[in-house]
């Protein structure tokens, strides 16, 4: 019992461990920007995909690493995505050209989308329903607010003491302590039953689709959203998405059994994750952008003043997972909407050129990140409430995607409403560019309350007194909490 236990823990650690090193990866490299500009020669457009290409290849690999743990194993996927994920950082830190450090970066995401999916997935079927999941879940939580602070505190301060390439190179003994950990603690791969298949079509279509949808996304700030390339490639994701529900209708073992979405419960959870992701990472977005342009504070200084953010990220998780059987899934996601776009309406109202951190960025974020903290444990247990254990990577895969492509749709719808509103006030005064921030900050409030408000009128109620809904495989997968682009200083809206 103890030995078992102490696997239990172990196994905790790794997929505690792999939640902070894709949250950290998200952010860490953004601050080292202007100094890998510098070392390397990069033009300004080809710096952008030294953040992109992590980007586009996590989100559109996010479903095949889901399903891929379920065919291949849990194990193996969870030990060749660390390989890679510590493969590709080393050789990062290592490489000599842009293009090499481009490729280096993509390979991490591949690393990334089979770990995100794979790791909760191993907590979901470890962990029985009740108060012991829902604490792994809030611990999950936390671990995303953690490696998002840590990736830009420790962005900036990596840079000025060692080196941009330390900031990939870091990775590399977290990785390997993982790959020990996990060769204890994680069960070896046992199959029972027929084999299952690749959906080999189904793969090849949603991941070109979703690679083309998040490459259109992230390239918004050089291609408008009405140019020809963003047109034709949104284009080019639609067809491949609508003909991979086809395959998917027709198939035996598909990637995504397109019934998992008749479950309300299911398609709820995806539709509130997609709305809360796609406010809460523009509005963090031009919160960094508010302190580094407007308050003139560095990138560490930013990534310090982020921190009231984590802290209320697990104050949140904590509450929720102690008031999830009383309250319940549907009353804590409507009331966890609720405080985050008041969260962000306060940003809306006390931004300003004469502002400061107690009064514009304090408050505001404590409010906001206390209500998103309140939602992890609710959204997860609505996310896989019912689906059967041998589709658990499926379930993650999936509302991992929403996360992503909330997040991506949304940075750039608000990058654009932002810029539009700055014109329209003057151009690229402080004065302008606070006012798009602010009409920024109250649309990503307003989709956390449409998110609140969906799931208020969607999700079945019941009485404190009954027994809540528990998820068969556990909570949504990939960092709750995406961290703030650190933009360089001498650009006022997007990345160089």
């Amino acid at each position: 019992m103890n030995d078992q236990r102490e696997r239990t823990g172990w196994l905790l650690a790794v997929a505690l461990t792999v939640q902070f090193v894709v949250a950290l990866d998200m952010s860490v490299v953004n601050v080292a920007l202007p100094d890998i500009r510098d070392d390397l020669g990069f033009d300004p457009g080809g710096l952008l995909w030294v953040v992109n290409a992590y980007a586009l290849a996590f989100g559109g690999l996010l479903m095949l690493g889901g399903r891929l743990a379920d065919i291949v194993g849990r194990r193996t996927t969870l030990m060749a995505g660390l390989a890679v994920f510590g493969l590709a950082s080393l050789g990062g830190g290592l490489v000599g050209s842009p293009g090499w450090l481009i490729a280096a970066r993509a390979v991490q995401g591949v690393g990334a989308a089979a770990l995100a999916p794979v790791a909760f997935t191993l907590i979901a079927v470890t962990f029985p329903a009740g108060p012991a999941r829902a604490r792994a879940l809030g611990l999950w939580g936390m671990a995303a607010a953690a490696g998002g602070a840590v990736g830009v505190l420790a962005g900036g301060l990596l840079t000025a003491w060692a080196g941009w390439r330390s900031v990939l190179l870091i990775n590399v003994p977290i990785v390997l302590a993982a790959l020990a950990a996990a060769r204890f603690s994680v069960a070896p791969d046992r199959r029972e039953g027929p084999p299952a298949r690749l959906d080999a079509a189904g793969a090849l279509l949603v991941t070109g689709g979703m690679t083309a949808l998040v490459l259109a996304l992230v390239r918004t700030g050089t291609h408008p959203w009405g140019s020809p390339a963003t047109l034709t490639t949104l284009a080019v994701a639609a067809v491949a998405l609508l003909a991979f529900v086809v395959v998917e209708r027709r198939v035996a073992q598909p990637l995504l059994r397109i019934g998992l979405l008749r479950q309300r419960s299911v398609l709820v959870a995806n539709l509130f994750v997609l709305l809360l992701f796609s406010g809460q990472f523009a509005a963090f977005y031009f919160t960094s952008l508010y302190m580094q342009q407007i308050l003139e504070y560095g990138p560490v200084r930013a990534g310090t003043a982020f921190l009231p953010f984590c802290a209320g990220i697990v104050i949140g998780s904590l509450t929720a997972t102690r008031t999830v059987a009383r309250f319940g899934v549907r009353n804590l996601l409507v009331v966890g909407g609720l405080l985050g776009a008041a969260g962000f309406a306060w940003f809306r109202l006390t931004v300003g050129v004469d502002g400061g951190f107690a009064d514009s960025v304090l408050g505001p974020s404590l409010v906001a990140s206390v209500g998103i903290g309140l939602c992890v444990v609710p959204m997860g247990t609505a996310a896989t409430t019912g689906v059967a254990a041998h589709e658990a990577g499926m379930a993650s895969g999936l509302v991992n995607s929403s996360r992503q492509i909330g997040g991506s749709l949304g940075l750039a719808v608000l990058a654009t409403v932002a810029s539009q509103t700055t014109d329209a006030d003057g151009g690229g005064g402080p004065a302008a560019l606070v006012s798009g921030y602010a009409t920024a900050f109250g649309v990503a409030g307003a989709l956390l309350a449409v998110a609140a408000l969906s799931a208020a009128l969607l999700l079945p109620g019941r009485s404190p007194a009954e027994p809540p809904a528990e998820p068969s495989v556990g909570p949504p997968v990939g960092p709750p909490v995406e961290p703030p682009v650190t933009a360089p200083r001498g650009d006022r809206t997007r990345l160089p």
